[in-house]
């Protein structure tokens, strides 16, 4: 594949952008490419770079298509919504009815605000906790990446694992005392930490997907949900990632599990730039007008984003009954199919999968349950495994500790060419290894 252009954008792009992307992972450095690739359309399961070059896509805006890119009904409403104006800095009804959807769509959430991205929603509200709760503390598990407010940016996954370390600088020495870090499925120090009683909240994901996919124990997460209620400490469950991936009702519908609060982003938007935090009245009524704890947003609720997650969660709501286990049965497909190719390669490799997402860790391990884990993998054979799918016509997730995305609009025939290069990429790794 010719990326000449993607190259000279690079460059351009680097002269007035920090490392040339907007967001760290994008610029492609732990894979070994001189560039990344500039994406300019997207349509169904496939995107088109600045070089005319063809991909089927895993990335899927890092979860929010699950309806894959351009689907009509989303286009249709945007359509209708930016005829209408663009942003009015006023309340509008589509608004409501959103609300009121992600209300009948996640049982634990009694009343939601509307923010304009996955940290803004977390960062909230842990602040909202705190208010509520009158404690200062905050714990989350180690490798969970909550966005990059201060407080969650201790130990965190996604874009900081990809450039190899854990923690941002910048935050200030308070902030690194007042987050508690736990390492993920460790109950026994989790009860330990939360016994004291002076912690505000544990902030989490249901299913870890920052770090790669992690499956959690159902056992360990109902044992965390009694401890916080033991404790008082308000569970958040960030759904950024898996709300509405596994279910309609996203991970605690999945596990029957019921957090104090949920924090969503990506998919309510329908990939318009959108997030939530939202959970039981008595708490959510601590925001601001009602209560004292301060949120506000120009583009909170921006009336095009709002119109397009409308029409993303009327679309799920109506199709959940054969969707879920639609892309379900995907995952599994591919998954089981890549493994075999490992085996006959001898490539080792630990495949995890839930509902639509999957992650491929090349380790010698045999199980990955935690950070520790994740970070024996051989970011090595990743970048060889992302390389021959980029030029053989696939883009994945440039980092081996994301999640690949599978949409509806990833077709059978879609998935059996992209196992064909799983396998080339496994026939390339297993060679290198018996050198």
């Amino acid at each position: 594949m010719n990326h000449k252009i993607s190259k000279e954008i690079f460059k351009k792009a680097q002269k007035y952008i920090p490392g040339g992307v907007n967001s760290p992972v994008r610029a492609f450095k732990s894979v070994s490419r001189e560039a990344p690739i500039f994406a300019c359309k997207g349509e169904g399961a496939k995107i088109w770079d600045e070089d005319g070059n063809e991909y089927i896509d895993y990335i899927c805006s890092w979860g929010p298509l699950i309806l894959g890119h351009n689907h009509p009904k989303i286009i249709a409403g945007v359509r209708d919504a930016i005829e209408l104006g663009s942003s009015f800095g006023l309340p509008t009804k589509k608004e409501v009815e959103l609300a009121e959807l992600i209300t009948k769509c996640c049982p634990s959430i009694e009343m939601v605000r509307l923010t304009t991205s996955g940290t803004e929603a977390t960062m909230s509200a842990v602040r909202l906790a705190r208010a509520y709760t009158n404690r200062n503390k905050i714990a989350k598990f180690e490798g969970c990446y909550h966005g990059h407010s201060d407080a969650l940016l201790v130990k965190s996954g996604s874009g900081l694992l990809t450039d190899g370390y854990q923690d941002s600088n910048g935050i200030t020495e308070g902030v690194l005392k007042d987050t508690i870090t736990i390492p993920f499925g460790n109950l026994k120090e989790l009860n330990n930490i939360l016994e004291k009683k002076n912690i505000a909240c544990l902030i989490m994901e249901p299913v870890p997907a920052n770090m790669g996919v992690i499956y959690p124990d159902v056992e360990f997460l109902k044992a965390v949900r009694e401890l916080c209620t033991k404790t008082g400490t308000l569970l958040i469950f960030d759904e950024v990632i898996s709300g509405f991936r596994l279910a309609l009702g996203g991970a605690q519908e999945y596990f029957g599990i019921t957090p104090d609060m949920t924090t969503l982003g990506k998919i309510i938007g329908g990939g318009y730039p959108v997030g939530a935090f939202g959970g039981k009245s008595e708490i959510m009524q601590l925001v601001a007008p009602m209560g004292r704890v301060y949120h506000a947003g120009t583009l909170s609720g921006n009336p095009i984003a709002v119109r397009a997650g409308y029409e993303m969660l009327t679309y799920l709501d109506e199709n959940k009954e054969t969707l879920y286990k639609e892309l379900e049965d995907k995952v599994k497909y591919i998954t089981k199919e890549a493994k075999k190719s490992a085996e006959k390669y001898g490539v080792n490799v630990v495949i995890n999968s839930i509902g639509s997402l999957f992650t491929v860790f090349f380790t010698d391990k045999k199980e990955i349950n935690n950070l520790k884990d994740a970070l024996s993998s051989n970011t090595e054979n990743f970048a060889i495994y992302f390389n021959t799918m980029l030029e053989n016509g696939i883009i994945c997730p440039p980092s081996q500790f994301e999640a690949h995305f599978v949409s509806i609009a990833h077709t059978q025939e879609i998935l059996d060419k992209t196992l064909k290069v799983i396998d080339m990429a496994f026939k390339t790794i297993g060679e290198k290894n018996e050198k």
